[in-house]
């Protein structure tokens, strides 16, 4: 093994859409998505491939950005066309796995820090220590709207509540000190009061008064994972983050972000190596490169442009309709999420695609360099992995459960011939497997 571990994340919806919008049309492909029996195959698939975790995206609406119309996202099974509630999944998950890792995005837009606090710690304990929560501020009209609001909060602003609700946790999750707990029958002492106590908080956005009525959490408290990537996103993942999901066009732009995020971590006093950073990718292998392109070849005539168009409005916050489908995607100063934003400007420039190819690729995945043989997807991420351009990955599934059956019976035995992954789990909590310390 070598000095470095190599950490690799899945991420999924609860829903159609994982790393490939024609995912779910695949010959083959499981649509069972409302069953118990699928999430049980997922994670027990994740963990016999000794992935560190499960990443299960969220929103909180039915995008209507495209057209002002649900049906691109209903018609074609687009990003947010159905979701279930992720921590109802992970908890279901935890009951059928013992060491995945277990990331549930949660908005701090539209929820309270003691409920998240409260469900979080529960999915800890229940779980053995493999809670992570994935740290989203929700921006999209239709998700305000779901919540009594009119319009959304401004960016900053949404960054400012976000600062003050991660305190709140902490201070929550702090509230009980490690052996307060006591459950002595005889004496009698459930838990010691005099380590369990308040925490009085009184801010700009929440009055809480405390403690949690749950205690702390077996890592202290969940992994933090996020994936912002604007300026102000970019300094809340170096001061509060343990994980960083983002996607990248191309290995030099990873590989800049790489070296700026671990910079700002370290510029907010933190071990740069206690800031995990995992680009999103969507491989697509097979026993050659004859095979894998083939099912890109299929993957790719079934995944509509429309479709692509559709999230990547979501994403960015912006009718895309109203742009020549011909042109160029136009320079946009305040985007949804700047990470999806500087990630297709950058195949504009290189490659001059107009708005209806961006919107076909982003279909079926911007970044196709992880497409190809067993042995040629292994040479890329360890090409990545080596060349510090990341400490890990977390892979977009283009269709289940054959295109996890795929990577982790073929790429993953193949990374670990080569010494970069695991063949075992180590440790106990996630924390462990991370290499993270316990706050």
């Amino acid at each position: 093994m070598s000095d470095r571990t190599l950490h690799l994340a899945a991420f999924a919806a609860a829903g159609p859409v994982s790393g490939n919008h024609g995912g779910w049309r695949y010959p083959g492909a499981d649509l069972d998505l409302l069953s118990a029996g699928y999430y049980r195959k997922l994670g027990r698939k994740l963990e016999a491939a000794r992935f560190d975790l499960l990443f299960i995206a969220d929103i909180l609406a039915i995008p209507t950005r495209l057209e002002n119309s649900l049906d691109s996202q209903l018609r074609y099974g687009a990003l947010g066309a159905l979701r279930l509630e992720p921590l109802s999944v992970l908890s279901l998950i935890a009951g059928h796995t013992e060491h995945l890792g277990l990331a549930a995005t949660i908005s701090t837009t539209y929820f309270e820090p003691y409920d998240v606090a409260r469900s979080l710690a529960t999915l800890d304990h229940l779980s053995g220590g493999r809670a992570a929560w994935n740290i989203v501020t929700s921006f999209q009209h239709a998700e305000a709207r779901n919540f009594g609001r009119e319009d959304h909060i401004s960016h900053d602003e949404r960054y400012d509540r976000a600062d003050e609700f991660l305190e709140v946790a902490c201070k929550l999750w702090n509230s009980w000190e490690d052996g307060a707990l006591v459950r002595d029958a005889a004496a009698p002492l459930f838990a010691d009061p005099s380590k369990v106590r308040p925490i009085d908080h009184r801010g700009r956005w929440f009055q809480v008064e405390g403690p949690l009525n749950v205690s702390r959490p077996p890592q202290g408290r969940p992994v933090f994972v996020q994936a912002g990537a604007s300026s102000r996103g970019k300094d809340f993942a170096a001061r509060w983050t343990d994980v960083i999901f983002v996607t990248h066009a191309s290995l030099e732009s990873a590989q800049a972000f790489y070296r700026e995020m671990k910079q700002r971590a370290a510029a907010q006093g933190r071990d740069p190596d206690g800031l995990k950073i995992l680009p999103g990718i969507a491989p697509l292998t097979g026993e050659t490169g004859e095979i894998a392109r083939a099912k890109d070849a299929l993957l790719t005539d079934l995944a509509d442009a429309k479709a692509g168009l559709s999230t990547l409005a979501y994403h960015l916050d912006i009718d895309l309709s109203r742009f020549p489908q011909d042109t160029p995607l136009p320079e946009i100063e305040q985007p949804g999420i700047h990470g999806h934003y500087k990630e297709v400007a950058e195949l504009t420039r290189k490659h001059g695609m107009s708005l209806a190819q961006i919107g076909k690729q982003y279909a079926i995945k911007t970044n196709r360099d992880f497409i190809g043989g067993y042995k040629e997807v292994a040479d890329r991420i360890e090409q990545w992995f080596t060349q510090s351009a990341c400490d890990g990955f977390m892979i977009q599934i283009p269709y289940l459960f054959g295109g996890l059956d795929d990577f982790a019976n073929l790429v993953v035995p193949e990374l670990q011939r080569r010494g970069l992954f695991r063949t075992d789990y180590e440790g106990t909590t996630l924390r462990d497997r991370l290499g993270l310390p316990r706050p």
